[in-house]
C-alpha cells in the first residue's frame, strides 16, 4: 500500500504499462484531480486513490483494472 502523502502536485499519472494519462493537479478527498491541460476536453478529471497500483520514480502507476475517465489522454 502506498502513502497518500507521497502524491505531489505535477506527478505523472500513467496506466499499468507506463503510458501517460495525466498530471496531478491536487488531491481532493480520496481522488486525484488531474490537470485539465492534459485532457482532450480541457476539463479536470478524477482518478480514485483505490486505482493506484504503485508509486515509482515520481510517477503514479494505476492498476490494470483502473477506471480511466473519458477525455483523459
Amino acid at each position: 500500500m502506498f502513502e497518500k502523502l507521497r502524491i505531489k502536485e505535477h506527478m505523472e499519472v500513467t496506466d499499468i504499462n507506463g503510458q501517460h494519462l495525466g498530471t496531478v493537479d491536487e488531491i481532493e478527498d480520496e481522488r486525484i484531480k488531474l490537470t485539465k491541460s492534459d485532457s482532450s476536453d480541457n476539463r479536470h478529471h478524477f482518478v480514485s486513490l483505490d486505482d493506484i497500483d504503485r508509486i515509482d520514480d515520481n510517477r503514479i502507476y494505476l492498476k490494470a483494472a483502473a477506471i480511466i475517465p473519458e477525455g483523459v489522454a
